[in-house]
């Protein structure tokens, strides 16, 4: 049991069911409930080693700075039971995306967004460019199930995937911001400072929510998920990356409201 736990708490379990549900519901309005369920697994799938790895890498600043949260730290697993359990999803995961619903196009699509989310863990997190896997890997996980459709991604929904991806980035990087800089990564968030990542962040959410509705109005989540974007702007830093779960949910049922006008995109 302590193991499945370790396993659950290096997967960064509330982002990667976040990011699951989201896939299960857009997958949902494009197809049937069937393809949807394994569409979300091989997301799943994706988002484990995309938390395992950035675990495994971060095991000695995270030790440096005593993060007794982090399963490693804590003991509750070990970094080598850790590399089993990326070697042992990684092949399944690719099986399961290519192989699936998804398809050839579409899983592809999905597994290069989930290998940007490992470049950052290993690469890009201490550059200026670090939030471009972020943006990337959002945009591609709308994007490949649309393509799986045969359809192409209407341009709203890449840029508001986007958005969130890189709004995401500054949110998660402000909690432990002071103690990045004392360790040498300074990511684009580390080198603007808590004030302007803050600003960024909440500015990008005001936008993809203005965004979404923009493509398809509703005015009462409109007004939630505007509330909710600026409610980011004076959250504690730990609360923040909460706090954009909340509005991305939001956002999230906004997209699903506009699914209208992905059934009626152009195929490819």
């Amino acid at each position: 049991m302590r193991f499945i736990i370790g396993l659950a708490r290096a997967s960064h379990f509330g982002p990667t069911m976040t990011v699951t549900v989201t896939s299960l519901l857009l997958a949902s309005n494009l197809w049937w409930e069937g393809p949807a369920f394994v569409i979300a697994f091989g997301v799943f799938l994706g988002q484990l080693l995309v938390g395992f790895t950035n675990d495994l890498n971060d095991y000695q600043d995270d030790l440096k700075h005593k993060r007794s949260n982090k399963p490693l730290v804590s003991g509750v697993i070990t970094n080598i039971q850790l590399s089993k359990a990326i070697k042992i999803v990684a092949p399944i995961a690719v099986v399961v995306n290519i192989a699936g619903p998804l398809g050839i196009k579409g899983g592809l699509i999905y597994l290069f967004g989930v290998g940007m989310g490992i470049s950052y863990n290993l690469y890009f997190k201490s550059t200026l460019l670090s939030p471009l896997p972020y943006a990337i890997a959002f945009a591609a996980l709308v994007s490949c199930i649309v393509v799986a459709t045969d359809r192409r991604p209407p341009l709203w929904l890449i840029t508001a995937a986007a958005l969130l991806g890189v709004s995401a980035h500054f949110a998660n990087v402000l909690k432990d911001l002071d103690q990045d800089l004392t360790s040498g990564i300074k990511g684009l968030p580390q080198r603007l400072g808590k004030t302007n990542s803050r600003i960024i962040c909440s500015g990008l959410l005001i936008l993809t929510t203005l965004l979404l509705n923009h493509t398809h109005p509703n005015t009462p989540l409109l007004i939630i998920g505007l509330v909710a974007a600026t409610i980011t702007s004076v959250a504690p830093n730990k609360l923040m990356f909460t706090a954009l779960m909340i509005t991305a949910v939001i956002d999230v049922a906004l997209l699903l409201n506009a699914a209208g006008s992905l059934i009626g995109s152009s195929v490819i």
